[in-house]
């Protein structure tokens, strides 16, 4: 047994190296086969790791274009070849006022040059704004992470929307005053009757005296302006005193941008001329008149007026008797005109419908589709002394007063354009609706902005 024994280790001896140096080749074989492979997958996730960096500079530089490009707004009437135009030079003017940003325009693009946003470690994007049609522009911001770049396009369409001063009972680029007994109420709220007053050029911007009220806030423009409330009723907000003011007075409000009338949108209407040698202190029915200039009439009988009256300047035209209107008062002046050359008057009883209560009939067409508007006269001074029920919709010109027994419910705003004081004075109040009243009324110019597309958001290879 002895023998065999010795035989068997003789046989196998030096088998346990020789695998042992084995499994050692393939265990190295494979730590160097997992330190390649480790090796490249943290190059792969230091990579991954840039691109990520390099797309988070990029989708950074998209918000901060974005939001830029948010606070763009055109005026309506702005010619299509000058859109583009005008939207360089607001974003250039929004970023002119962040330290270390620049802007170029070359007539077809907007360029923001590389934007920093950490120099230590080499982030930063730069974006290119293209006009590609009429209605579209497109935006391209590159990200940058070292020598890493990516680069991410959306589209923005223009569009249209509505002033923010339709927002408020009383929209008044000059001061406000209020005297005797005279309340602004909202119909339904209380903020349907508040007040936006800008008052440049005067620091006093709102005087509010007796028992007179405004049961809305209201905004100021002016820093400096300033409040007097004199009487213990006169009060804003449903507060009097300095409350009223600490409560319910902002100052220094951002200002926002006035409509711009568009007195020529309705002038095709105005069909029928109106002879200077009428009758007026007769009954008359008139309907898609045109006042020439210089007539200066003065209607002291019922007047019943259909469709569109249109005055043409010089005009001082005054209603005297009891006027029934369905319809639209147009006045063709130019509301910088703050002149008061121009008038439109009315000293008697005011009955008003809304145009889509015209008849069915071939010459008010088209009218009854223009809702939102009871008179747009810039240039003119438009004064209102008595009684009212409704008036349905907008009133809109360069100087508006209230006085005598005026007043009643307006189904939309005051829009003052005047740099003079608005005076609202007397024993009634003014109730405004706004519920259900249309966006933009008509013959005003919206605004045209631009509106991101979320949906044209792509990374792309330039």
């Amino acid at each position: 047994m002895k023998f065999v024994k010795t035989m068997l280790c003789q046989k196998h001896r030096g088998a346990a190296l020789i695998l042992s140096m084995i499994f050692i080749m393939i265990f190295s074989a494979l730590a160097v086969s997992i330190g390649s492979f480790s090796g490249a997958n943290v190059q792969i996730a230091d990579n991954q790791h840039k691109t990520n960096c390099a797309r988070a500079c990029a989708e950074s530089g998209l918000e901060i274009i974005r939001l830029w490009l948010n606070n763009v707004a055109i005026p309506g009437d702005t010619a299509p070849s000058q859109i583009f135009t005008q939207v360089a030079a607001s974003f250039q003017s929004v970023a002119s006022g962040i330290s270390g940003i620049t802007t170029s325009f070359d007539a077809s693009n907007v360029i923001v040059p590389n934007v920093t946003l950490d120099s230590t470690k080499g982030q930063a994007f730069n974006a290119q704004i293209t006009q590609l049609d009429a209605e579209t522009i497109q935006v391209d911001v590159t990200g940058t992470y070292g020598s890493i770049t990516r680069t991410i396009r959306v589209y923005y369409k223009f569009t249209t929307r509505a002033h923010n001063v339709f927002d408020y009972g009383v929209a008044s680029k000059g001061p406000l005053s209020l005297a005797g007994n005279i309340e602004l109420e909202g119909a339904n709220v209380s903020v349907e009757a508040s007040v936006y007053i800008e008052s440049e050029n005067s620091n006093l911007a709102l005087s509010i005296i007796g028992n007179s009220q405004i049961a809305g806030d209201v905004k100021i423009v002016n820093p400096l302006a300033s409040v007097d409330l004199q009487g213990g009723q006169a009060g804003i907000g449903g507060e009097t005193g300095q409350d009223a003011i600490d409560n319910h007075v902002s100052f220094g409000v951002p200002p926002t941008e006035f409509p711009v009338p568009d007195p020529d949108y309705f002038e095709h209407y105005a069909i029928n001329t109106f002879d200077p040698e009428t009758d007026t202190t007769a009954d008359l029915a008139l309907e898609n008149i045109r006042i020439p200039p210089n007539t200066n009439p003065t209607f002291s009988g019922n007047v019943t007026l259909t469709g569109i009256v249109f005055i043409e300047t010089p005009n001082i035209v005054t209603f005297s008797g009891s006027t029934n209107i369905t319809g639209i008062i147009v006045g063709d002046g130019n509301y910088e005109n703050d002149s008061g050359v121009n008038q439109i008057i009315f000293e008697g009883n005011v009955d008003s419908a809304p145009v889509s209560e015209l008849p069915d009939e071939s010459q008010f067409a088209g009218i009854r589709e223009e809702s939102g508007t009871f008179l747009m006269a810039p240039g003119f001074k438009a004064s209102f002394g008595g009684n009212f029920e409704t008036l349905n919709g907008a009133i809109a010109a360069n100087g508006v007063s209230f006085y005598g027994d005026a007043g009643g419910t307006i189904n939309g705003s005051i829009i003052n354009y005047s740099d003079e004081e608005m005076s609202l004075s007397g024993n009634s109040d003014l109730f405004f609706n706004r519920s259900g009243t249309v966006e933009v009324p008509a013959g005003f110019i919206p605004e045209i902005i631009l509106e991101y597309d979320p949906t044209s958001y792509s990374e792309i290879v330039l």
